[in-house]
């Protein structure tokens, strides 16, 4: 089953590739004496999953790998197993949970080779939390020396080329370091080009793009977004050719803009369906390999329980081992039934969020879409005033997304939380609204519950969100209080006229009442408040 999975894999045949990984998973028995045959299998099957985008199922498999990691007769396993592991949280976001399995997996490996090619990881995921002079501390030793892979020579050239793709991003990051990155850009370029490997061109002329972006050449920037676009295209790398296509349309001029953002459109809407259609596909294979693992077990029981019941014709003095066996049989199904059952009901949350956001993006944005694109059939945009009418409706589309991306986005809930909630409460801010933050560092964060430090970053998100599309007050402020039992947050502002709008309002805060009500705490309305509009909240500590 495994070999036949791997000559799927090799043929580029991702779905039955994993019907096969599951197939063999489901007959190799996790015995310590099997490490290395379970801990592969799983392997393949979460770097499978993990490039069409399914990190939730990801980080499931990758777990059951952990008991079987020490048992492993070859580093490679639990190299591997951290490595991936790493890409999951780094794809979503968690860039310092990405560091820590990436320097679980330096712990573990042994080749020199293998040990630069993580140190260059580790880099990359600096230079994404822009702490440029780290990756560089990293890059700038190594990048000193032609480091060969042993076992699959070819590896050399292409880890030796992202090393110095790497190191020139990170030298692009800093200040006073133009000449240093051009010349590491080019040193990567020099040793992809031999390769005759367009994939891998990509990502060069892609830094060049990157290059003459920040040091103002727009005649240069141009040429090379549009090479990396080719590359794309020869490579039929959908997802790359839709990123190029973004940048392309920026660098372009207007015509041409106007002839990018339809196939950019159309490349958009083909690229949504086939993912979904991808996660559809994966996700049935997963679901009958549980269902077959079902019907194994289903199997065994019955046969167990024929077996008990030949033995207690025999002899009925074994009724009370069939009583207790059968028990313990009821148990573990229950205790697999609840599992499975909550395994589903997250599923179903999940996509449920899915569905709301999706909501979200269609009611906010078709419309807006919609407009810019009739805007651009129907004016010239070489005309300066209309361009820049174009790039503020563009600018603003983005401004909604990423509104609509924070809204939905994981929470911070360790030391950096204050760091978080300042920067979304910031994020409200705009050339007619002013926030003013009182108290908010006044106490430590981190000794107050977790669930309670959610509900307070929700509850100040819908306020924001539900006060904006009714008052429009110049200033607002966020005043927070601590006593001995309890935390207290106060919302004032300086509109006008509320009195008409405080029953549509509460309405619309019912949610947060709601959120609110879970930690214990109370809402409160200052409807007489001559100053504006009012309103805090309290809970304990």
């Amino acid at each position: 089953m495994r070999d036949k999975a791997d000559s799927f894999w090799d043929l580029g045949k991702n779905d039955s590739a994993i019907y096969y990984f599951n197939k063999a998973q489901l007959l190799c028995n996790p015995k310590t004496e099997y490490a290395d045959d379970y801990v592969g299998i799983l392997n393949n099957i979460a770097e499978i999953l993990q490039r069409n985008g399914d990190f939730y199922e990801t980080e499931t498999i990758l777990t059951k790998t952990f008991p079987y990691l020490d048992h492993t007769t070859n580093v490679k396993y639990p190299v591997n197993t951290y490595t991936f592991m790493a890409y999951n949280y780094y794809n979503t976001y968690d860039y310092e949970s990405a560091l820590h399995y990436h320097k679980k997996a330096l712990k573990k490996a042994i080749s020199t080779f293998r040990k630069s090619r993580i140190l260059s990881e580790i880099a990359f995921v600096y230079i994404t939390q822009k702490r440029f002079q780290e990756a560089v501390d990293i890059l700038e030793p190594i990048s000193k020396y032609r480091i060969e892979d042993k076992i699959t020579p070819s590896n050399t050239d292409m880890q030796q080329s992202a090393l110095f793709y790497n190191l020139g991003l990170a030298y692009l990051g800093l200040e006073n370091h133009k000449e240093q990155a051009y010349k590491a850009f080019n040193k990567s370029m020099e040793i992809t080009i031999p390769l005759n490997d367009d994939y891998e061109l990509i990502a060069n002329y892609y830094s060049f793009y990157l290059y003459y972006l920040k040091y103002d050449n727009p005649e240069l920037t141009k040429i090379n977004i549009e090479k990396a676009y080719n590359c794309a295209k020869k490579t039929k790398s959908v997802t790359y050719q839709v990123q190029m296509l973004a940048c392309l349309i920026g660098a372009e001029n207007a015509q041409n803009s106007k002839k990018y953002w339809k196939i950019y459109s159309q490349m958009t809407d083909s690229l949504s369906i086939s993912t979904k259609k991808a996660k559809n596909q994966f996700a049935d294979i997963i679901y009958n390999s549980k269902k077959d693992k079902e019907e194994n077990i289903e199997l065994k029981y019955q046969q167990a329980k024929n077996e008990l019941n030949l033995q207690r014709q025999k002899n009925t003095s074994f009724i009370s081992y069939v009583i207790i066996f059968i028990s313990v049989l009821v148990l573990l199904f229950l205790a697999y039934y609840i599992t499975h059952k909550g395994r589903k009901e997250k599923n179903d949350a999940v996509f449920k969020s899915e569905m709301r956001i999706s909501d979200k993006l269609h009611n906010e944005l078709t419309k807006e879409i919609y407009e810019i694109l009739s805007f651009a059939e129907n004016n010239e945009l070489e005309n300066i005033e209309n361009k820049d009418k174009f790039l503020y409706s563009l600018n603003n589309i983005y401004s909604k997304t990423r509104s609509i991306s924070r809204e939905n986005s994981a929470i911070l809930t360790d030391d950096n939380y204050s760091s978080g909630l300042k920067e979304m409460i910031s994020g409200y801010t705009t050339a007619n609204l002013n926030i003013i933050i009182n108290g908010l560092n006044s106490f430590s964060w981190s000794k107050i519950d977790r669930i309670k430090k959610i509900t307070v970053y929700r509850v100040l998100q819908e306020i924001f969100d539900s006060l904006k599309n009714i008052n429009n007050p110049s200033l607002a402020s966020l005043t927070f209080k601590k006593d001995k039992k309890n935390i207290t947050i106060t919302y004032a502002d300086n509109s006008r006229e509320m009195e008409d709008k405080y029953i549509n309002l509460k309405k619309r805060l019912q949610n947060v009442e709601n959120r609110i009500k879970t930690i214990k705490g109370t809402l409160n309305f200052d409807e007489h408040s001559e100053n504006g509009f009012k309103i805090s909240f309290t809970f304990p500590i």
